[in-house]
């Protein structure tokens, strides 16, 4: 059972994400808060598996709390999904730096939403390859240029290629298929390649291949 914490200002958004979440069988709405202190107070008591966070709510905001639970080790299952209005916002990169697993636009369909909690639960980034590409090539070319980080030190060339697959949105299917890999093996590598870095999922994975210069906004990653 996917437990799911609704973090909404707006009483009718939560009203809507939870008559729709309510209907599956292996989803369960556990709780729901208004802002961004209510939301933090709510996963350390509940242990959600998912929390769908709005970015704009009065006092802490969504993406203070999406950082403050990304800090919290006892919170370390917990994936963050942010809600934003418009699919190009600066708030997007914003969240994906701060620790959400991804992102998902207001007026989405309701079988994008479910499968949007699907994925995330099972640790996976919420992003399309499409929109990886679009999104965070964009946001990451904004930078004053890559940060060189010395995490990347520890990756061998073979998980350097991989992140730079994952980089390009795609899936250990793909990156196995790419590199013509059992796909145990490329999610191993995956896996080795969060561990080193110290990243909760793949999003973090993508936004430390842009800004470290791993991969560069605009050029193909191979």
């Amino acid at each position: 059972m996917i437990r799911v914490l609704l973090a909404d200002d707006q009483r009718l958004v939560r009203a809507g994400f939870g008559s729709i979440l309510a209907d599956e069988d292996d989803i369960e709405v556990v709780g729901e808060a208004a802002d961004g202190h209510a939301a933090l107070a709510a996963c350390r008591e509940l242990a959600p598996d998912v929390v769908l966070m709005d970015v704009r709510m009065p006092g802490m905001d969504g993406l203070e709390a999406a950082r403050a639970i990304a800090a919290d080790e006892r919170l370390a299952a917990v994936k963050v999904v942010i809600l934003t209005t418009f699919d190009l916002d600066d708030y997007v990169y914003g969240a994906l730096r701060a620790g959400a697993t991804g992102f998902l636009v207001k007026d989405t369909e309701p079988e994008e939403l479910l499968h949007a909690v699907r994925v995330a639960a099972r640790g996976d980034a919420l992003i399309s390859p499409s929109v990886t590409r679009r999104l965070i090539a964009e946001f990451a070319g904004r930078a004053d240029g890559p940060r060189p980080d010395a995490r990347l030190d520890a990756l061998t060339s073979r998980e350097r290629e991989v992140m730079r697959l994952v980089a390009a949105g795609l899936t250990n299917d793909e990156i196995a298929a790419r590199l013509v890999l059992s796909p145990s093996t490329a999610k191993t590598h995956v896996s080795r390649i969060m561990t080193k870095l110290g990243a909760r999922d793949r999003s973090q994975v993508v936004v430390l291949a842009y800004e470290s210069g791993l991969v560069t906004p605009g050029r193909p990653t191979g």
